[in-house]
């Protein structure tokens, strides 16, 4: 009823400067654009244990196949860590990959890897989370929108009608990148 509140968490400190030049982006489009709390970590070490409380929105690397607790997730937080191979075994409880850790830890939607997907087609972050805030489409239209790459490895993990910013939009579509939305 009242929209998805909380912090995004940017973790831009993995290996490929391009990507991280991205997720930099992000935080300042946010910033300038929301009233959303910007975390942006920049070391190359992934998020500490228990430091991130009130994660609403997070996007980031580098932990293959290894999830750190570092996240106190609000209700119905939606985020993704960008690595191969983090939803192969969405089923075994035991599994040390993000996505499942992401779920039993409470996030309400997020995209993994079932294979080696290519850092190429992971979504932007710098078009999906402005589009998701902006309360005007659903969780599937936005990754719809932004991923590059249809069918390639990557899965889509959440209820597809789910609008986390329908009540409370973030961002103003109109500043949104050109082509983005129709």
């Amino acid at each position: 009823k009242q929209g998805l509140r909380g912090k995004l968490y940017l973790d831009a400190g993995g290996m490929v400067p391009a990507y991280d030049k991205n997720l930099r982006a992000l935080a300042s489009d946010v910033e300038a654009n929301s009233k959303i709390p910007v975390v942006l970590d920049e070391k190359s070490a992934v998020f500490a244990p228990d430091s991130c409380p009130d994660a609403a929105l997070y996007v980031g690397w580098y932990s293959l196949k290894k999830y750190v607790p570092a996240f106190r997730w609000v209700q119905g937080a939606v985020g993704w860590h960008i690595a191969s191979f983090e939803a192969m075994h969405l089923r075994d409880p035991d599994s040390t990959e993000w996505c499942p850790k992401m779920i039993q830890n409470g996030v309400a939607a997020t995209v993994g890897a079932v294979n080696e997907p290519y850092l190429a087609s992971f979504p932007k972050p710098q078009e999906f989370f402005p589009l998701l805030m902006t309360g005007k489409y659903t969780l599937a239209e936005c990754y719809w929108r932004t991923v590059p790459m249809v069918s390639w490895r990557l899965t889509l993990i959440g209820d597809p009608l789910y609008n986390p910013f329908r009540a409370a939009p973030q961002f103003d579509a109109g500043k949104l990148p050109a082509g983005l939305a129709p």
